[in-house]
């Protein structure tokens, strides 16, 4: 694991702007321990809120957010933030993409490409039949299967606030996914029960990502934010 960066040191990193991207069911707040962490250590970071009503909906969200950095930017992507990432990271300004439990998807792969045939034994999440075009997980099951290593009050907080994430933004495919033209780092989470780890690490493979592994649910950046931020910034100091 990588030692955190001092102040001045992330001055003088080769990228100081950090936009983070939010997944389905949540919005952006969960990113709040990483956020501190890397402010703390003197990045800019812009925590995006998609409203996950479709893929391109949410692209055009983060490409005004990379949009408004002042040079170079790491751009980080939770679970669905991963397809949202890959599609906006083919940006000049984009240095590195890094996916924390995050979907990678190759070209014209979604979400629901990816999770069509999942590996043998792999959980299965606890999605509800759509309502209007929109999924939320079963509140009683939400913690068990996305933030089984969040205290619990917090996990409950994220189950009774859940984003509705819409049915069209699961069909969104890629066109020129960012990993096959930018570095890309991924933390793979070795307890998600959300996207399964053999999924995670076959995708960290394709894509040539540096890879760092961690025991963590899908909730991996709220429960470990310090794991999350030293990936981030090993992507932002590297050449």
């Amino acid at each position: 694991m990588t030692n955190t960066v001092t102040p001045a040191t992330a001055q003088s990193a080769s990228a100081k702007n950090v936009v983070l991207v939010h997944g389905g069911f949540v919005d952006g707040s969960g990113w709040q321990g990483v956020y501190n962490i890397l402010k703390k250590d003197g990045y800019n970071v812009t925590i995006v809120q998609n409203p996950t009503t479709s893929l391109a909906d949410d692209v055009a969200v983060t490409r005004r957010a990379i949009d408004e950095q002042d040079g170079p930017v790491v751009l980080v992507g939770h679970s669905y933030g991963g397809v949202v990432v890959s599609e906006a990271g083919s940006d000049d300004k984009v240095k590195s993409v890094v996916y924390i439990a995050a979907f990678a998807p190759a070209e014209g792969e979604s979400v629901s490409s990816l999770i069509a045939n999942p590996p043998a034994g792999a959980s299965v999440p606890p999605i509800l039949p759509p309502v209007d075009g929109f999924l939320f997980l079963d509140k009683a099951k939400f913690a068990a299967a996305f933030a089984a290593d969040v205290d619990a009050k917090t996990a409950a907080f994220m189950a009774d606030s859940q984003v509705p994430w819409s049915v069209q933004a699961l069909t969104g495919a890629v066109t020129h996914p960012a990993w096959k033209a930018k570095p890309s780092f991924y933390l793979v989470a070795s307890d998600d029960h959300m996207i399964p780890p053999p999924a995670q690490r076959l995708m960290a493979k394709r894509a040539g990502s540096t890879v760092v592994e961690t025991g963590g649910s899908h909730a991996v950046y709220v429960s470990k934010p310090q794991v999350v931020a030293d990936l981030i910034e090993k992507a932002a100091r590297a050449k």
